[in-house]
């Protein structure tokens, strides 16, 4: 009976000392295992771009090597007729103002559509029309309502686009409460004013930064397409049409590449906001790696 307990005893410590020896391993260490895949994927696409440019008859100057993008991004970083850092920092510029404008007229709509069925009736079918019209539409219109050299311009294009999810989301979720959390705060003689405070935006708030981790990427889409239809000449939309003009595929690609990465980076700080401010939410903590 003694060996029994004591073996029983015996493998509940050792489950116990695997059990913290894996509460022990750092979180950093685990989310390098969760996204290991990802980076080798990529790496490894890299390098067979490299391999596919380099023995194929693809002319270099058309599809540069990733090496080549990589030179013409340094060469052309800081200065020159295609300074890349300065039109990065003027498109990020736009895209945070549009995105700004958007979120901010979104919200304002998403609660005065959840709060009354009659502005809903009138502003939801307004909104889906703007969203269905081709951005590119607005470009010209905005140019001549703002100016073309005015960074406004390409903000309400940018604005324009992250509009429609941000009224949507947000809409959607001041509006899908659950029933028993309504009914629990009327049976409290609870005001709207609370229920919108207590209930409704919370209940919003993961809604809200999903339609931001999207408009957080549209918003650098919009700004980008504004600037082909004129503007400074120091911004990615406009280093990406005159370099193709001039034959200088590298330094269109690098400039492809650099809004790419504002635009994850963008992406990555939106989600490190939402982990600050909701990590509360289911959604957050069963994604932890």
């Amino acid at each position: 009976m003694s060996a029994t307990a004591g073996s029983v005893a015996g493998q509940g410590s050792a489950r116990s000392s695997r059990g913290s020896g894996n509460r022990r391993q750092p979180r950093w260490l685990r989310s390098l295992w969760f996204y290991l895949p990802a980076v080798m994927v990529f790496a490894g696409g890299l390098v067979l771009w490299e391999l596919v440019v380099g023995l194929s008859n693809i002319q270099a100057f058309i599809f540069p090597k990733p090496t080549a993008i990589l030179a013409a991004l340094q060469a052309n970083w800081g200065e020159g007729r295609f300074a890349l850092a300065p039109s990065a920092q003027a498109t990020l510029f736009e895209a945070l103002g549009g995105l700004a404008i958007g979120t901010v007229a979104g919200v304002v709509v998403a609660f005065a559509t959840a709060r009354w069925v009659s502005a809903r009736a009138a502003l939801l079918p307004l909104a889906v029309a703007a969203n269905a019209i081709p951005i590119i539409a607005f470009a010209p219109l905005m140019n001549n309502w703002f100016g073309v050299l005015n960074p406004l311009s390409k903000m309400m294009m940018a604005a324009i686009l992250v509009f429609f999810p941000v009224m949507a989301n947000v809409t959607r979720g001041l509006v899908q409460v659950e029933p028993a959390a309504l009914e629990l705060m009327r049976s409290y003689a609870a005001t709207e004013w609370t229920v919108l405070r207590k209930v409704r935006v919370p209940n919003a708030m993961p809604f809200f930064f999903t339609a931001l981790r999207l408009g957080a990427t549209l918003s650098l889409i919009g700004a980008i397409v504004g600037e082909y239809f004129g503007g400074a000449s120091l911004v990615l939309g406009r280093i990406i049409v005159q370099s193709a003009s001039a034959l200088r595929f590298d330094i269109t690609w690098a400039a492809i590449v650099l809004g790419a990465a504002i635009g994850i980076a963008f992406y990555l700080v939106i989600v490190v906001v939402e982990r600050a401010v909701i990590p509360w939410h289911g959604s957050l903590r069963s994604s932890e790696p």
